[in-house]
């Protein structure tokens, strides 16, 4: 049994949850998603709520219906309030920039990186931070991902790319004799 399948989502006043042939549809202040969904699950929607049910017993049935619960409520919450990572560019020289709808990353290569920032996202690049909103928990992790990707943090200097609230284990160097 799914603890986080079993319970019931509650919507607020100002969102609406649409369930059409394998699509379901969450419009709020925000902005829209959308998800389609595997015909193993029964999604309702009732008196401001989402109750997500498995259609059988089999494996792929129960470890669905909670992964579509989350998924939902993650939708839900998006489109009220947008989700926010942030990033920390560390190392002498290294900085980031945006231009247009790209984002520029010199991070010691001999040339600069340029990411295209995905549709649905806004993207702000001050001074050493990098802060990407979008009303998508997958898209907004994702490109967070793929950018620091790109020169990761390494454990003896700190330098590369880290998440915010990302704690980098510092290691000693060599020791002279």
């Amino acid at each position: 049994m799914s603890r986080i399948g079993k319970k019931l989502i509650a919507i607020p006043s100002n969102t609406d949850v649409a369930v059409t042939d394998g699509l379901v549809t969450v419009k709020g202040p925000k902005g829209e998603l959308q998800l389609p969904f595997k015909p193993v699950v029964d999604i309702t929607v009732t008196d401001g709520e989402v109750k997500v049910a498995p259609k059988g017993t089999s494996v792929e049935h129960r470890s669905l219906w909670g992964t579509y619960a989350s998924l939902i409520t993650s939708m839900i919450q998006g489109v009220n309030t947008p989700y926010e990572k942030k990033l920390i560019v560390e190392g002498v020289g290294f900085k980031s920039d945006l231009q247009g709808n790209k984002l520029v990353l010199n991070i010691g290569f001999s040339h600069p990186v340029e990411l295209t920032v995905p549709e649905g996202l806004e993207c702000t690049a001050e001074k050493n931070v990098i802060t990407i909103v979008g009303t998508s928990k997958e898209k907004v992790g994702q490109f967070a991902a793929v950018i620091r990707s790109k020169k990761k943090p390494e454990p003896y200097k700190g330098k590369g790319i880290r998440y915010h609230d990302e704690v980098v284990r510092r290691k000693e160097g060599k020791k002279a004799v």
